[in-house]
């Protein structure tokens, strides 16, 4: 299960490495920038996500890393709320960030390996929307 989460954050990574080249590669309009940022977001996300995963497979060691990666998701997730005005980038974030939510009130009510495959999920979205 955690090999499959890996691959599929790896896949994540790759194509938004690739999106990235792409964008950077282009004319420097407005609407490049924005995508580069959402792509950039959305990256640094993703590493949220793995480092997530890792954090909850550890969690009988330091829950404090479970936290600590909820809390650089919600950090992203505001950055790039801030940056876009696309409804559907917009819905991903929304959607994501609910998910967040729900995984820190397990973690508040004392759920060590909570069920983060919402997170993952919502995170793969956002990656689509984003990708120009």
């Amino acid at each position: 299960m955690a090999a499959s989460r890996r691959r599929r954050t790896t896949a994540v990574a790759a194509t938004l490495a690739a999106v990235a080249l792409t964008a950077g590669l282009t004319t420097g309009c407005a609407a490049v920038d924005k995508a580069l940022d959402c792509v950039q977001t959305a990256d640094a996300i993703a590493d949220s996500v793995t480092d997530m995963q890792q954090a909850v497979e550890n969690a009988g060691n330091d829950v404090t890393q479970l936290e600590e990666s909820l809390d650089s998701i919600d950090k992203n997730l505001t950055d790039i709320g801030e940056k876009t005005d696309n409804a559907d980038v917009s819905k991903a974030v929304d959607d994501l960030d609910k998910a967040v939510g729900n995984v820190r009130t397990s973690v508040e009510n004392g759920d060590a390996t909570p069920d983060i495959s919402p997170i993952t999920d919502a995170a793969g979205e956002l990656t689509k929307v984003c990708t120009p």
